[in-house]
């Protein structure tokens, strides 16, 4: 490894002071550092002058690896980019929960290890989502941790039917339908009442959000199958879906959204021998 990109969420890390102290443990170690930011920063927001940032997109075609400062939402701003080129990910928590981090602040001594090569890759399972309106595609994208399909804002029920290779597997009113990968039953779809599954399995998620009634439950599918979300009839607005918390599309009546395991892992970079429920336990629990 000699090409690190860190991506410091600007909001998290005040005066940059994490990525700063990490930009110098890795340049000691030999390795080349850029500095990129994960996203666009609101209008006004002034950078410090003494750091020089680049372009993610002029990077990654020589990057290595790809560390992440903020929470996990940082993580799967920056994991689409990084699939699509097969760049491991390794995430700095400057945030609250942080699951899908290996590192809090003040561990940032370990990055030295990227460049002994002491580290080893943790392929988390995405999900390809599409949505279809009469003969069209009118979205498409991957995602690390959930596809919502909601309510919106208003304060309304929407109606949804969703399918497993074209058999109904759940009808119900609420809030709306969360699909999940394993590294996404730790975020929203536990808030919706899912289960914790091990990020190594290889399964999806059906989350209900709020459903009005008492036979709705979250469904473990089989990471074979491909799972539809439709609008029923009874629906009288529209509904909207969105992959990790990005921007929502808005889908009509009649609009299908098809959601399959994606044929690209995300590859997190583990520097330590932490199990799954070590981290579950600290997060939750305190410990």
């Amino acid at each position: 490894m000699k090409n690190v990109i860190l991506t410091p969420n600007p909001y998290r890390d005040r005066n940059f002071a994490t990525v700063r102290s990490a930009m110098q443990i890795l340049k000691d170690a030999g390795l080349r550092v850029s500095l990129c930011l994960p996203f666009e920063v609101d209008r006004g927001y002034e950078l410090p002058k003494d750091l020089r940032f680049s372009r993610l997109d002029r990077e990654l075609p020589n990057a290595d690896a790809i560390v992440c400062f903020g929470g996990d939402g940082t993580i799967l701003h920056t994991a689409k980019a990084a699939t699509r080129r097969g760049i491991p990910i390794l995430g700095v928590n400057i945030g609250t929960m942080g699951f899908l981090a290996e590192l809090e602040c003040s561990e940032i001594g370990e990055l030295s290890k990227l460049a002994t090569g002491n580290y080893k890759l943790d392929p988390r399972m995405m999900l390809d989502v599409t949505v279809q309106r009469d003969r069209d595609i009118i979205f498409h994208d991957i995602c690390l941790n959930d596809v919502c399909i909601t309510k919106g804002a208003v304060a309304r029920i929407v109606y949804l039917s969703v399918e497993c290779d074209g058999i109904q597997a759940l009808s119900c009113g609420g809030d709306g339908v969360i699909v999940s990968t394993p590294s996404g039953s730790t975020a929203y779809s536990l808030s919706a009442g899912g289960p914790i599954v091990e990020p190594d399995a290889r399964n999806m998620l059906i989350t209900p959000i709020c459903a009005h009634d008492m036979a709705s439950r979250c469904i473990v599918t089989s990471d074979r199958r491909g799972i539809t979300v439709r609008m029923t009839q009874n629906a009288r607005r529209n509904a909207f879906v969105s992959v990790d918390g990005g921007k929502s599309v808005r889908l009509n009546m009649g609009d299908t959204v098809t959601i399959r395991r994606s044929r690209l892992d995300t590859k997190l970079l583990k520097l330590n021998d932490r199990s799954f429920y070590d981290v579950v336990n600290a997060k939750f629990q305190g410990k």
